[in-house]
């Protein structure tokens, strides 16, 4: 009997284990999701948060990842619970979508924390946009940036706004994907295309379309913050549309909240900021209208600095240094390290004095130093610039292109390197001299990223300086060589 007894009692204990494995086992492979909080505040959505980015919601420190698996912290509809904390009036009349539901057809874009991927819905048939942002093994704010995203795509309605149109959810990978309609072009693709010259009332009628978006945007408290060609995206009816709302930012006019420098694409990069502002507005987007303007013109990007001093170095020269009241006025903390010695005039008419008369008035005014100068969306719409003849076009009546994006551009220039290098090395073996040709993919090239998540943009004098600490042991031939190159890259004296 005590045999048997025994016998059941240990059964009965392995019983108890086998459970206790089990659940264990469940409870590792569907990982509870920590609520996105604020830094003082549990349970504050971003929606609620002041417009500037000292706001941004962060993950505790109990919480380095963010995972989208579904499981026992997803509600009742099969939301992450973090992104209903941080988004739910945005999402409430959504469903959230499977990723199996959608056929990636092609990669059309990357940045710094997603891809987009052209895509068709198997349910529908539609093709769509699929932006793609992982959450493992990144840092906390992504998640501030992609709510913020979702909030400020909810809010915009607008013919020239890309629109939100769902989120994908992936079982299998921690990825929240935000379905966006599709565009077969961006204006970086289409200007770089050797044939494609556009006329005035093309220009007028991309500008038409560029500013109106804006107007929008900023009439809703909705800054955009990365205004540049690439983020401008066109489809086959010659309509065009403002997406990548990744750095954008509520605002308020009212009440004027610090909010990071540290953003817009360099080449577009308005002079305040780069002089470290944190207290702006639209004027910043309005410059990057002003750069894209004077690019549909040109042909090519208009400043295209290296480094952040070598950009506002050419925003000087053309537009002139700003005056003594603006310093005086903005105190703005890079002033003392920038300030030029000798102040320069705008010579903005001299250089662009092929425009037409109303487009030039434009630029003029969109690239004023000071931001309080380049209006509003609403009084560039009211210009002689489209109110004069030739008229805008319309948008039906713009040629039809090939499918063209700035990722393109960045595969062809990097084949034709390919091509180019595997050409040197074929010189070398054969023994004859080799020439270098300057490549030349297009007439515009893709900017360089110089976002407020990137430390990139490095002062050339400072690395120069490493480099020459580093090989100050060299003969004289090759320290002679060394200055030389260095002296070339050096902005002129302020």
């Amino acid at each position: 009997m005590g045999c048997v007894l025994g016998k059941s009692d240990a059964k009965e204990k392995e019983s108890r284990r086998s459970s206790r494995r089990r659940e264990e086992n469940k409870q590792a492979s569907e990982p509870d999701l920590t609520r996105v909080q604020n830094d003082g505040e549990r349970e504050k959505k971003i929606g609620e948060i002041p417009a500037g980015d000292e706001g941004l919601l962060r993950p505790s420190a109990s919480a380095p990842e963010f995972r989208l698996r579904t499981g026992g912290a997803t509600t009742r509809e099969g939301w992450p619970s973090w992104l209903v904390d941080v988004a739910g009036d945005a999402i409430k009349n959504w469903s959230p979508r499977r990723a199996n539901t959608f056929e990636k057809l092609d990669k059309i874009g990357q940045g710094t924390y997603s891809n987009v991927y052209k895509a068709r819905d198997l349910i529908t048939g539609k093709v769509v946009a699929l932006k793609k942002v992982r959450f493992d093994n990144l840092e906390s704010e992504t998640v501030a940036f992609v709510a913020r995203e979702i909030l400020i795509l909810s809010r915009l309605n607008h013919p020239n706004v890309i629109k939100l149109e769902g989120l994908v959810i992936s079982r299998m990978s921690s990825s929240l994907y935000l379905v966006l309609e599709y565009m077969e072009h961006d204006l970086a693709g289409l200007t770089a295309v050797q044939s494609v010259k556009f006329t005035e009332p093309q220009v007028k009628s991309f500008m038409k379309q560029l500013l109106s978006g804006l107007e929008h945007c900023h009439n809703n408290g909705v800054l955009h913050r990365d205004i540049k060609c690439s983020n401008l995206l066109i489809d086959d009816e010659g309509i065009l549309k403002i997406a990548d709302f990744g750095l954008a930012s509520f605002y308020d006019p009212e009440s004027k909240k610090p909010m990071t420098s540290r953003v817009v694409t360099l080449w577009y990069r308005p002079p305040e900021l780069l002089l470290g502002a944190t207290y702006y507005g639209p004027g910043v987007d309005l410059w990057s209208a002003g750069c894209i303007l004077a690019e549909l013109f040109v042909g090519k990007p208009i400043m295209r600095g290296r480094t952040e001093v070598e950009q506002l170095h050419k925003i000087f020269k053309l537009c002139g240094s700003p005056s003594e009241e603006y310093w005086k006025k903005s105190r703005l903390p890079n002033a003392t390290l920038y300030k030029p010695q000798q102040p320069y005039k705008c010579c903005i008419a001299e250089t662009f004095k092929e425009f037409p008369p109303s487009a030039l008035a434009l630029v003029e005014t969109l690239l004023a130093i000071d931001p309080d100068a380049r209006g509003s969306a609403s009084a560039a719409l009211n210009s002689e610039f489209f109110t004069t003849e030739p008229y805008p076009c319309e948008p039906s009546s713009l040629p039809k292109y090939p499918p063209s994006k700035e990722m393109d551009i960045k595969l062809r220039v990097e084949e034709a390197r390919r091509q180019r290098d595997l050409g040197g090395k074929a010189h070398a073996v054969d023994g004859t001299r080799r020439v270098r040709v300057h490549e030349r993919v297009g007439r515009a090239i893709p900017a360089p990223e110089a976002n407020a998540e990137l430390q990139v943009n490095l002062d050339v004098s400072q690395t120069d300086s490493i480099l020459f600490l580093r090989y100050i042991t060299m003969p004289n031939a090759i320290l002679v060589t060394i200055f030389y190159n260095i002296i070339k890259k050096l902005p002129l004296s302020f």
